[in-house]
């Protein structure tokens, strides 16, 4: 998790964070990339079965950033002491149901732990039902970077913009669109916090 992640999870500020990190009592790495990774040494590590990377992005346009997801998929699994099977790759929309490399890794009860960069990675909608079913099989889905917001209901209702939006509009942009929306929801959200 990232290092910022950490520290709100420990209830400690960022700079006290990363000063445990320089004084080296966190189990943590830096790859390449320049941010701090923190390894969670109370999460479950891996299901019964081989480790598999998967890494999509919605375009070919897109093709050095997916070297990139893979990139640090691995930097991660090597921090964690994972012994990596396969990686997959795909361009495919998150938008699309029918991804047959993704649906073929779901498929596979002899794969183990498939990890991927962020949620939205592997599915706009249902992590949790594909968490659980996997679970109920001894195997398990692993993000690298949760979402960054706690707010399940902000989450899913950007989801679901996002998804009407790519129906409207086109899928192009949808995300843009989706996130000017998602700003708006949270400026409304702190208003009415604010006495």
């Amino acid at each position: 998790m990232k290092l910022s992640q950490y520290a709100k999870k420990a209830g400690i500020s960022y700079k006290t964070a990363w000063r445990w990190y320089k004084a080296g009592t966190l189990d943590a790495y830096q790859p390449p990339t320049g941010m701090v990774v923190v390894r969670d040494p109370q999460m479950e590590r891996v299901g019964t079965g081989p480790i598999v990377l998967y890494a999509r992005v919605s375009s070919a346009a897109q093709k050095s950033d997916l070297e990139r997801q893979v990139h640090r998929l691995r930097d991660y699994a090597a921090a964690g002491g994972y012994q990596v099977a396969k990686e997959v790759t795909e361009i495919a929309s998150g938008l699309n149901e029918s991804r047959p490399k993704f649906l073929k890794l779901l498929a596979d009860p002899t794969i183990g732990t498939i990890v991927v960069e962020h949620k939205d990675r592997s599915t706009r909608f249902g992590w949790n039902y594909i968490t659980t079913l996997m679970e109920g099989q001894g195997r398990r889905m692993e993000a690298l970077f949760p979402d960054e917001s706690k707010d399940d209901l902000l989450n899913d209702f950007v989801s679901i913009i996002t998804r009407m939006a790519a129906r409207l509009y086109g899928r192009r942009g949808s995300k843009r669109r989706a996130e000017r929306i998602k700003q708006g929801v949270e400026q409304v959200l702190q208003a009415e916090d604010e006495p």
